[in-house]
C-alpha cells in the first residue's frame, strides 16, 4: 500500500494518466471503427472473420464502451478484460505474422494496451475513479483483479477466435 503525502499524490496522477491514455486510445479506435461499419465490416471480412458487419458493430461498441469504463475507472477488472480481449483478437488476426514492432504493423501496440490495463487492474481505479465513489476500488484491486482481467480477456479472445476467425489462405500466421 502506498503511503500518505507525494507517494499517494504520484500514484493517483499515475492511474489517471494510464486510464486516460488507454481510454481514450480506445474511445477513438471505436469511434473510427464505428464510423464506417461497411467498411470496418469489409476489412474484418478480409482478415479472416466470420459475420464482419457483426464484428465491425461489436468491435467499436466494446472499444467506446471498455474505453469510457476504463478512463472513468468503472468496473476495472472487468474493462481491462474487455481490453485484453480485444487487443488478444486483434494481435492474433491482424499482427502476429508481422513480428514486433508496430512500424510493420506487428504486435507491440496492442500488446502494450493490454498490458497497461492489467496493471491498472491490479493498482485499482484509484481516489478519482466511478469504482471508489462506489465503494469498490479496493475490494477489486491487486493480484486478484490483474488476474481477473488477464484470464477473463484471454479467454474471451480464444473463445472469440474459435467461434468467428479463419485464418485466410494467403496468410503467414
Amino acid at each position: 500500500m502506498v503511503g500518505k503525502g507525494k507517494e499517494a499524490a504520484g500514484l493517483t496522477i499515475a492511474q489517471l494518466l494510464l486510464r486516460g491514455a488507454v481510454g481514450g486510445t480506445l474511445v477513438a479506435h471505436g469511434i473510427k471503427h464505428g464510423r464506417s461499419i461497411e467498411g470496418t465490416g469489409n476489412w474484418f471480412r478480409s482478415i479472416g472473420f466470420l459475420s464482419p458487419r457483426l464484428q465491425a458493430r461489436t468491435s467499436s461498441l466494446i472499444e467506446i464502451g471498455s474505453g469510457v469504463a476504463v478512463a472513468a475507472g468503472a468496473a476495472m477488472p472487468i474493462a481491462a478484460a474487455a481490453v485484453v480481449g480485444t487487443m488478444g483478437v486483434a494481435a492474433r488476426s491482424v499482427h502476429l505474422p508481422n513480428g514486433f514492432f508496430i512500424t510493420s504493423e506487428g504486435w507491440e501496440y496492442a500488446m502494450n494496451l493490454a498490458a497497461a490495463t492489467v496493471a491498472l487492474a491490479a493498482l485499482g481505479a484509484g481516489p478519482c475513479s466511478v469504482d471508489r465513489v462506489l465503494g469498490v476500488d479496493r475490494k477489486f484491486a491487486g493480484v486478484k483483479a490483474a488476474g481477473v482481467a488477464a484470464g477473463l480477456g484471454l479467454g474471451g479472445a480464444a473463445a472469440h477466435l474459435a467461434v468467428f476467425y479463419r485464418r485466410p489462405v494467403h496468410s503467414r500466421a
